[in-house]
């Protein structure tokens, strides 16, 4: 791989983002496996970041609102994603927090059950151990509280109650 100099990384990096989004956590990594010189990674981004093209809040407000509405996931599987992308903790948690400001988890864990499942009959399926089990996973890794999402198994199968709540799993504050 050839190392970039200052213009060449400049160019680079707009190509990289006008594939897809990207954090400045992750962009500065990327570019400094490709720079010549170090510090024209730094300068990079201040060119970025002053022209409106490098941005995390945007990047975390946009995120995600994305994986609420498209895939419909919970509050902790998108904090956590966020922090994977480098957002620093700060903005991923303002971010986070308003994209769920007025969203009913219930009803998020309900649609995502449906979603996930779709054709087949809550009831009936979800009266099965091993599949309560696994919709249950499912439904903590998709970063939905453990109250919430055995509340809303509770509506489909009478063993849901039997599932001990721990929300130590996905690093849920208290």
């Amino acid at each position: 791989m050839k190392l970039l100099d200052r213009d060449h990384l400049l160019e680079y990096a707009q190509r990289v983002l006008g594939m897809r989004a990207l954090s400045i956590g992750e962009l500065k990594q990327k570019l400094r496996l490709r720079a010549a010189v170090e510090s024209d990674v730094d300068s990079v981004l201040s060119v970025l970041k002053q022209a409106g093209a490098l941005n995390d809040r945007t990047f975390a407000d946009s995120y995600a609102a994305a994986r609420r509405t498209n895939q419909g996931f919970g509050q902790h599987r998108v904090l956590r994603d966020l922090m994977v992308k480098r957002v620093p903790s700060t903005v991923a948690k303002e971010a986070v927090r308003e994209a769920y400001e007025n969203t009913n988890e219930l009803e998020l864990i309900a649609q995502f059950l449906e979603r996930k499942y779709r054709g087949k009959d809550l009831k009936v399926f979800l009266e099965e151990e091993k599949n309560l089990a696994s919709a249950y996973r499912r439904l903590r890794t998709a970063g939905y509280s453990s109250s919430n999402s055995i509340k809303v198994l509770k509506r489909y199968a009478s063993r849901a109650e039997e599932i001990p709540e721990d929300d130590s799993s996905t690093g849920e504050e208290s």
